[in-house]
Formats: C-alpha cells, structure tokens, sequence
C-alpha cells in the first residue's frame, strides 16, 4: 500500500472490511508464546490470516482479525495485513464514543484522555495518500492501546503500543468522506508510520513483542493459499509465524537483502533490483507488497506511453542486489502488469502486487534490518 514512504502512490482502497469473521470467532483461544531454548525451530507465535476476493473488481486481499483494541471488544474488524506500510491504522468508529468523534477531530480535554483502555493523545496526525487517480487524505490522533491479535483459531496479545486512531477519511478529488473503517490497515513494514513527528512513533505492531531467547524480532509470512481466495472471507491456518529462529534466518533457504536506511521515516522496504518485461530490462527497486491487491507496476523511464497493460502471456522476470530471482507469465486472471512511466506516476519504484505472494515466502528482519525472500 505503500502510504507509510515517501510519494505514496496506488493505494487501493476496497469496502470489504466488516465483521465477517464474526461467525468463527470464539474469543477463547489464545496461542500461547513458546517456552523455547536458544537455537529452538519454533516461533514465538503463529496466526492464520483470511483471504478474500472481490467478486467485482477481482482484488485480493489478506486480513488479519482484531477483535478487541484495549478493553474495546471490537466487530472483529478484518485488517488489511500489508507489507508496504507500517503501523496499525484503525477508525474510532464503535471503538470510542459516538460523541467523542466529529468531523473536526475527537472531543476531549487535555493532553491525553482513556478510553477503556485506549490512551488517545492530543497528537494530530494526516496521512495522505494518492496519485494520478485522485488524493485521499486520513485524519486522526495518535493513540496507545494493547491489541488483541488472531480469533477462536488462535489469538496474541501485544504490548502496550502507539498506533493511529482516525475519525475520517475524504478523497479531496470529490469531497466525498469514505465509509467508516473502509482504511483499517494492519501495517507490518520497516521504519515508521509518516514523516510527522507523531507518526514517527508508531511501527509495525509485529516489532514490538517480547520474544524468548534465541529468537529474533521479526516475521515469516508462508506462501499464501490462491485456493482459499473467495468472495467470503477464508481462514487459512499458519501462515503468519511472529518471532524469527535461527533456521528462518540461516539455513531456510532465504535470500537477505539489507535495508537502507533514511533519518526520516528509517529503514526503506524497496529492494534494488533489475526488472525484465517482453525482452526489455530496466533498473529500479522493488516493493513486494501484500496491500496492492490487483497488479504489479513496472516503472519504466523510457515506456513510450504514461500508461499501459501488459498483455496476456506477457513474460516478467526479476533479479535483486542479493540474487533473488522471479519470473512470471501474465494471465486473464493472475500477476496483472502495467507499465508506467515515472514521469506520470511521480513514483520511480516498482510494486508487486499480492500475486508475487502465492508462489514465494517473505520475511522480514526487524532487529538486523533486512528482507528475505525465498521462492516456492
């Protein structure tokens, strides 16, 4: 999705989050952190996701279940799980007091005020996002709560953490103000939330637990299930594992890739890569990104138009800094690719979509600073 980088372009915004978990959820289950020993195979803690596809406009999309925020059990709100962003991004709406949210901002005195358990500070926060198809601008407050993660298949609880609590969200093209939670995201990438000095607090909500000896901060996403992507919300088991070991690290098979680092918003998820599309290679860096849920974005500096689909059995290949290789063939249905040219977009990187993720696994390295991906 991209939104928590510099020039934030192509975020969708999709209308599937609701309560559909609601049926499976038993609030009881709770996975329960491993007692493990230095050099142990096993991860702190491991979540199923759900999948999902819309029947219209054929995005896919991964959620990961958030049924209570603070003391807030919540609608059990299905969070956009998203590798091109960071930090937990949730609507106030039936979370806080109807009467505390305008359109203006939250009602309260004070520095800070709690809300069963969700510390909301006077710290004003505007995310703002978008590109050549219009601008979308979040408003709210950052706020402090602990996060319950996972559902009656198994659940976590994190620590105390900051995250960005909005009360609107409005496309500035239209004026129109989006439906309520229409951008929960639960973003899981390196650095910070925004450039702003209240969103400079807040990181992935997966960086911040207290894991066991001999484990590294982290997380290791499995290959996704492309079967299990329908139009109602699928629970796929295991595919969420929290807590690095040292086989995910050495002996996995993943290639690492070092991040580089900006004083502003920390470490950079784009890879540097060379990226050959019909014969023709360009350079630039990579975004794998599970919250682009349709197609992959090639940027190219020299395409001869602003804008244009690759066609059906078109081939795709790509090689990183570190030797990772990937190639795909484009269909009516899977690993859509259009070709932008960066003097258009304004953006220079190229986005894979969530497509990348139903044929390699992605890790990410919080404590050393580093991507591995590994092909299935």
């Amino acid at each position: 999705m991209k939104k928590s980088y510099p020039k934030n372009y192509y975020k969708f915004l999709t209308f599937l989050i609701a309560c559909f978990f609601a049926a499976s959820c038993k609030k009881d289950a709770q996975v329960a952190p491993n007692n493990v020993n230095p050099g142990s195979t096993t991860n702190y803690a491991t979540l199923g996701l759900y999948e999902q596809i819309s029947s219209t406009s054929g995005a896919r999309r991964i959620f990961i279940a958030c049924p209570q925020l603070g003391d807030v059990v919540t609608k059990n709100y299905g969070l956009i799980f998203d590798t091109g962003s960071t930090g937990l991004t949730i609507d106030a709406t039936d979370i806080i007091p109807a009467s505390m949210i305008t359109d203006n901002g939250f009602q309260f005195t004070g520095d800070t005020t709690v809300v069963s358990g969700i510390t909301i500070t006077s710290q004003k926060i505007v995310l703002s996002y978008g590109g050549v198809d219009g601008a979308i601008s979040e408003y709210g407050n950052l706020a402090y709560a602990k996060v319950t993660l996972g559902d009656g298949h198994g659940n976590i609880v994190t620590p105390r953490i900051p995250f960005f609590l909005y009360y609107k969200v409005v496309n500035l093209t239209t004026g129109a103000k989006l439906a309520s939670h229409s951008a929960d995201v639960f973003g899981v990438g390196p650095g910070v939330s925004g450039s702003s000095a209240p969103s400079r607090l807040i990181s992935s909500p997966l960086s911040y637990f207290s894991l066991n000896s001999g484990q590294t901060n982290g997380f290791r996403l499995s290959v996704l299930n492309s079967n299990n992507f329908l139009s109602s919300a699928t629970y796929t088991d295991a595919l969420l594992h929290i807590g690095l070991t040292s086989n995910d690290l050495n002996s996995s098979g993943f290639i690492m890739h070092p991040l580089s680092y900006n004083a502003i918003t920390g470490y950079s998820p784009n890879i540097p890569s060379t990226i050959t599309y019909n014969g023709k290679t360009v350079s630039g860096t990579i975004l794998f990104d599970t919250g682009t849920p349709v197609t992959t974005i090639i940027e190219d500096p020299s395409a001869a138009s602003n804008s244009a689909a690759l066609p059906t059995n078109s081939s795709v290949s790509i090689s990183t800094s570190q030797g990772f290789n990937y190639n795909y063939t484009t269909t009516s249905n899977f690993n859509l690719t259009q070709i932008e040219n960066p003097s258009y977009t304004k953006d220079n990187r190229t986005v894979f979509s969530i497509d990348f993720f139903l044929s390699n696994e992605y890790l990410l390295d919080y404590a050393n600073h580093r991507i591995g991906l590994k092909n299935n």
